[in-house]
């Protein structure tokens, strides 16, 4: 793969989306991406229908431009055997409580000791030195821990899940970006490090951007945007469906009411400003609320856009495939994969003007890398044979 990663390897030892999502971003930028996976194969393999087994849709989704190893860490073979890919590694990455990779002899130290310069980041729960430290971790544990799941129960009337995998692809993003800081730092200082990304104090400061609010200069000041805490945020309902529409500067708001013949609510002082509307948003919410149903979706989206104002239609998952824009873009692609035929994938979002996109790595085969990455490793076939043997389970 061509990239801004080229040359750079990382052993992946994530599992289910947070780890792999971070992984597969790299991967997509050029790094050699090696998934050390156990005998039975990362968890997310075996989530939902696939035509092969261990090749479900989740795991081709979060695992493209890798290549899988299975290393069964608690034989001695094999961790010797990723101790000495270590030794040619850039980083390492794995998303185990601390404890668990110490007590399989892979903690920092153990990294360091073989490659000085390696990036050993870990992505779990929580930060490994509080009193939550040992706890296990998953998505929606971590939505309710940090208020995400509170905070959804302002609409539902009862503490919900967000509808998506919320805290495991935000804490995969971050991990991206820690994972590149590290490798940054080391070309330029040649020192490696040792990285943290918890879960829980990442979501924290993810909600509380704007949610901190008050207390922000009053100890003892109000938590919760006022705006995106309104019972009334919702889509607005047309005469024929409904549309996502945020007129939000004084001009915005001055043509919306324009538009919609009541020029004059720009003078009532609730409306007047941007800390005006803030404080009674939910009046606000409910005049526009009242104003929507008098055109259809189509209308509306054409004169808003005409005049710049933020407006959208409401998409269900479905509608993404024939969205104009979305195929214009290409963000849907179906690929031919070497063991479930023709599948289809998403784009990366990002494009670079300099940097060919080049031909994806689909996502593997559970091991089906193995003996080619001990060889570039200089493994001999009786080392490799050996090693691999050793992937078989631990019998009790």
């Amino acid at each position: 793969m061509s990239g801004p990663f080229s040359g750079v390897r990382i052993l992946d030892l994530t599992s289910v989306v947070l780890g792999p999502y971070a992984m597969q971003i790299l991967g997509d930028l050029g790094a050699d991406i090696i998934k050390i996976e156990s005998p039975e194969g990362d968890i997310v393999r075996y989530i939902g229908e696939s035509r092969t087994k261990a090749m479900g849709p989740t795991h081709l989704a979060v695992n493209r431009n890798k290549r899988s190893i299975v290393l069964d860490l608690k034989r001695p073979a094999a961790r010797a055997a990723l101790l000495r890919l270590a030794g040619n590694a850039d980083a390492l990455v794995h998303s185990m409580r601390p404890k668990a990779m110490a007590a399989l002899g892979l903690a920092y130290e153990d990294l360091k000791a073989v490659n000085p310069g390696i990036v050993y980041c870990g992505a779990y729960g929580f930060r490994a030195d509080g009193p939550y430290g040992d706890k296990p971790a998953y998505d929606d544990m971590i939505q309710g821990i940090s208020g995400v799941a509170s905070l959804m129960g302002t609409i539902a009337g009862e503490p919900r899940y967000a509808p998506t995998i919320l805290a495991d692809k935000t804490v995969g993003l971050t991990l991206t970006y820690a994972v590149m800081a590290a490798l940054f730092h080391r070309q330029r200082t040649g020192e490696g490090q040792q990285v943290e990304v918890p879960m829980f104090e990442t979501m924290v400061s993810y909600l509380m951007i704007e949610h901190l609010w008050q207390r922000t200069g009053d100890p003892d000041g109000k938590v919760g945007y006022a705006r995106v805490l309104a019972p009334s945020r919702k889509p607005y309902r047309t005469a024929d469906g409904y549309i996502c529409l945020l007129p939000y500067t004084d001009r915005q708001w001055h043509d919306f009411f324009a538009l919609a013949g009541q020029p004059a609510q720009m003078q009532d002082p609730r409306f007047s400003s941007i800390g005006a509307r803030t404080r009674n948003i939910e009046a606000l919410y409910r005049l526009v609320a009242g104003i929507t149903p008098a055109r259809g979706t189509k209308a509306w989206l054409a004169v808003l856009d005409q005049l710049s104002i933020p407006a959208a239609p409401v998409n269900a998952l479905e509608d993404l495939f024939d969205d104009p824009h979305l195929q214009a873009g290409g963000m849907f692609q179906t690929r031919e994969h070497p063991s479930e035929g023709p599948i289809m994938t998403v784009a990366p979002p990002v494009r670079f003007s300099s940097m060919p996109d080049g031909t994806p790595r689909p996502a593997p085969k559970l091991g089906e890398h193995g003996p080619e990455i001990l060889r570039e490793a200089g493994f001999a076939d009786g080392e490799i044979a050996e090693i691999l043997a050793a992937a078989a389970p631990v019998s009790d």
